[in-house]
């Protein structure tokens, strides 16, 4: 009873006996498993915080603080913006509309800086009319308080542009009414962009606080504007370099032209049966190559070529070589190889074609040659070449064929690692070839 009674006396011991219950209770609800908690919506970004025990209220922040820790947020909104990849247009509208938000102010705008006219272009802004953004310019002198920044490399505050000393107030601030400024240099790694400036009717002043927030925003900016500075020099430089190759390509086609037909000149002139038909094959060889060069120029590309059309030129060219044979070409659309692999693969055409013309059907005998270019299995190329001629000798045989034409078709098959596979048929033969699209690693 003497310890009960200590027990009554001792309001600790009291507390501790109201909190068994509670025990007993936390004890019942961890057997039966953990509460379930429902998933957070897309439109929930509340962030989830502890609870404050009932009873402890939190200790109410200052205006000021509330204001700094809310201009935090909209640097970090403003971050996103820049890191997701926003064009530079809109980034430049974001970061004005953002920064008059934080700084509780009518107006922002970003002034682009062009010294060549000696002004600031209101590049993007915040309150102010279709008239102004985008046409509307500021001095860049020392009594613009833009250009004082910019030209003092220093930030601006001015609190009474109606009783400041150190530059005039710009006509478009007066018209609009504008009774305090501020602005911040946007810089790069490179020359000045322009400046950042908020623009106020109100009677309250700025702050070195609020200056520290615009100039996080102009940070921001700062490293967006160099971005566009350096992709605009990469399009700049790409540019002229497809220029350069393009005049490459186009005086490399204009010499292979030029050799090709010298080297046909020489054929009707040489007027000796065992050499022309060399020269006049040689011709052709270089005309195939020529024709890459060609493509090339007329914007195909330097890396790929559609090898349908390549092949088509080809065989047209091939035409007026070949009087007596008519080309019929049937191909694929869109088979884009690239241009070291197409070379080879019109050449080994002009070999296969130029041979039918001349083996086949021989003894001035007319005929076609059906020319075809397709896909194959796992990803590869087929070339047929066929004709209705004579058919190739009982002991032909491709690797051992003297000649300087299978010998070529031999160094190019290798080369695209490609095989050619030789189908006898009633009448005339054809010829296969399968090249892997793209070359094996």
């Amino acid at each position: 009873m003497a310890q009960l009674a200590r027990c009554a006396a001792n309001p600790i011991s009291q507390q501790l006996h109201s909190q068994q219950p509670a025990h007993r209770k936390l004890r019942m609800s961890a057997a039966t498993g953990s509460p379930k908690l429902s998933e957070p919506s897309e439109k929930d970004r509340t962030p989830i915080v502890e609870r404050k025990r009932s009873g402890v209220e939190p200790s109410p922040l200052s205006p000021a603080l509330e204001r700094r820790i809310r201009q935090q947020k909209l640097l970090a909104e403003l971050g996103v913006t820049a890191l997701q990849g926003a064009s530079f247009n809109q980034l430049l509208d974001d970061a004005a509309r953002l920064t008059a938000d934080g700084m509780e102010a009518e107006f922002c705008k970003v002034l682009e800086h062009i010294p060549t006219e000696k002004c600031f272009l209101v590049r993007a802004g915040v309150g102010w009319g279709p008239d102004i953004v985008g046409v509307a310019t500021i001095g860049d002198d020392l009594a613009s308080p833009a250009g004082f920044a910019v030209r003092a490399g220093l930030p601006v505050i001015s609190n009474h542009l109606e009783s400041e000393e150190r530059f005039r107030t710009p006509e478009l601030l007066v018209k609009h009414g504008i009774r305090r400024a501020m602005n911040v240099i946007l810089q790069g790694e490179g020359k000045p962009f322009g400046v950042l400036e908020v623009d106020s009717r109100s009677e309250h002043e700025f702050s070195p606080l609020d200056l520290s927030f615009l100039q996080g925003a102009a940070n921001l900016l700062g490293m967006a504007i160099e971005r566009e500075r350096n992709d605009r020099s990469l399009k700049a430089a790409l540019e002229r370099q497809q220029v350069l190759l393009k005049e490459i390509t186009h005086r490399v086609k204009n010499g292979l032209a030029i050799v090709a037909s010298m080297l046909k000149l020489q054929a009707s002139e040489v007027n000796d049966p065992a050499l022309t038909p060399h020269l006049e094959k040689a011709a052709s060889r270089v005309s195939a190559v020529a024709k890459v060069h060609e493509h090339i120029h007329q914007g195909n590309g330097p890396d790929q070529l559609d090898l349908g059309i390549y092949v088509t030129d080809i065989c047209q060219d091939l035409n007026d070589a070949v009087p007596l044979c008519r080309i019929e070409v049937a191909v694929e659309p869109s088979i884009n190889v690239m241009t070291d692999r197409a070379v080879p693969i019109a050449l080994i055409a002009n070999e296969l074609i130029t041979n039918a013309a001349k083996y086949a059907y021989q003894d001035n005998q007319s005929g076609t040659i059906w020319v075809r270019v397709a896909r194959g299995a796992n990803d590869t190329i087929e070339l047929s070449v066929r004709d209705e001629g004579r058919g190739l000798p009982t002991d032909f045989e491709l690797r051992r064929a003297p000649g300087l034409g299978m010998r070529i078709l031999g160094a190019l098959s290798r080369q695209l690692n490609a095989t050619i596979e030789v189908r006898r048929l009633d009448p005339g033969t054809e010829f296969v070839v399968t090249a892997p699209r793209e070359p094996k690693l």
